[in-house]
């Protein structure tokens, strides 16, 4: 006699790990009809005539062809725009997320840990959940009962000397405070950490430092990035790069065909254009100063700096705010929940002009409005 199980949800309790079933799913809101500052993406489109060679390319794609599954030429673009060290080679993902996911899934063996700062990118611990390896976060510092958000050195390496990670991950900047950790810091991490460590450079094409220099010089150093805050958010192309030491093993793991037709046609042509989008993000660095100074000038708001693409804000009761601007047109992230350092905190992506001054304009109506 067969089994027939009460529902599929029974059927899915039993089966499923307690974990996952324990997990929320990632939550991306509903942004028609808002000026959307809430994602990190880059708010300009691309030149109209780069838009239309881009067009004329991608009208005679292949796609009812699978993707070359090792895009030498792609890979060798990125080497040679970034401009990585002699030796250093490329493994391609769908994103970040997926890289972040691969790694993970390479170093699970019994009683792995993967270590990380908190607060930083959410994908680190959710990830680790979605294997099955256990997890350890080290909170960033606080002074005086007020979050700074820089390493806390001490606390990192008596964790990493308890807990000898077999993986670290390192926002450089960090996500979602904006700032760059000390690169000495950073560096005494490297030193110390028995497994891998993986500085993960989602904002690099907004920050003033950056670990690929040091790829050649440290055995246990990988570097990750992403072109989606540069503007290719719509195509999921990162990469890691590092001694095919470690990108040999990986790409064991790394699903085939995991980078589509498109995106790499469409990301070996913006490649070629690199400077189109560096003048972009030159422009998002100005604007980022400009939206620094007005939030500063509101008493309420206690503004951090970044050397990202976007801005992390403090107000009294972030709910409120947050509501009072989405009434008003615009959606920003709200973190308020999501880790006790974060208790108020706001994050704003930064838009064109046009977007940045909406924003501070509907702000101030909020904040004048809830006195």
């Amino acid at each position: 006699m067969s089994f027939k199980p009460a529902s599929a949800s029974s059927l899915a309790s039993a089966l499923l790990r307690k974990e996952v079933l324990d997990l929320h799913a990632y939550h991306v809101p509903d942004s028609h009809g808002y000026i959307k500052l809430d994602a990190m993406e880059n708010p300009y489109l691309l030149p109209l005539k780069l838009r239309e060679e881009i067009a004329k390319i991608v009208v005679n794609a292949a796609i009812n062809r699978y993707p070359d599954p090792n895009p030498a030429l792609l890979k060798e673009n990125i080497a040679s725009t970034i401009g990585l060290p002699q030796g250093i080679e490329v493994l391609l993902g769908n994103g970040s997320d997926e890289l972040i996911q691969l790694l993970a899934l390479a170093i699970n063996k019994p009683g792995a840990t993967l270590l990380s700062m908190e607060p930083s990118f959410v994908m680190y611990r959710m990830i680790a959940t979605f294997t099955g390896i256990r997890y350890v976060g080290v909170p960033l510092t606080s002074n005086s009962g007020s979050a700074d958000f820089s390493l806390d050195l001490p606390g990192t390496l008596t964790a990493i000397e308890r807990e000898r990670p077999a993986l670290v991950f390192l926002a450089y900047p960090n996500n979602p405070t904006g700032n760059l950790f000390s690169a000495h810091d950073v560096r005494q991490i490297i030193e110390a950490a028995p497994g891998l460590v993986v500085v993960d450079e989602a904002y690099y094409a907004f920050a003033s430092d950056s670990f690929i220099p040091y790829l050649a010089s440290y055995p246990n150093l990988l570097v990750m990035r992403t072109f989606s805050k540069l503007g290719m958010a719509g195509l999921r192309l990162g990469f890691l790069a590092g001694s095919n030491a470690w990108l040999g093993q990986l790409e064991k793991l790394r699903l085939p065909y995991n980078v589509g037709v498109l995106t790499q046609l469409v990301a070996g042509e913006l490649l070629a254009h690199h400077e189109v989008l560096q003048q972009q993000a030159e422009q998002i660095k100005q604007d980022r100063t400009f939206l620094y100074q007005q939030l500063g000038e509101i008493p309420s708001v206690q503004v951090y700096s970044s050397e990202a693409n976007f801005l992390l804000f403090r107000v009294a009761d972030a709910d409120t705010v947050f509501n009072g601007l989405k009434q008003r047109g615009v959606l920003v992230k709200n973190l308020d929940g999501g880790h006790p350092m974060l208790k108020g905190c706001l994050r704003v992506t930064v838009g064109t002009q046009s977007e940045n001054e909406k924003f501070m304009a509907a702000l101030r109506e909020t904040i004048i409005q809830f006195a």
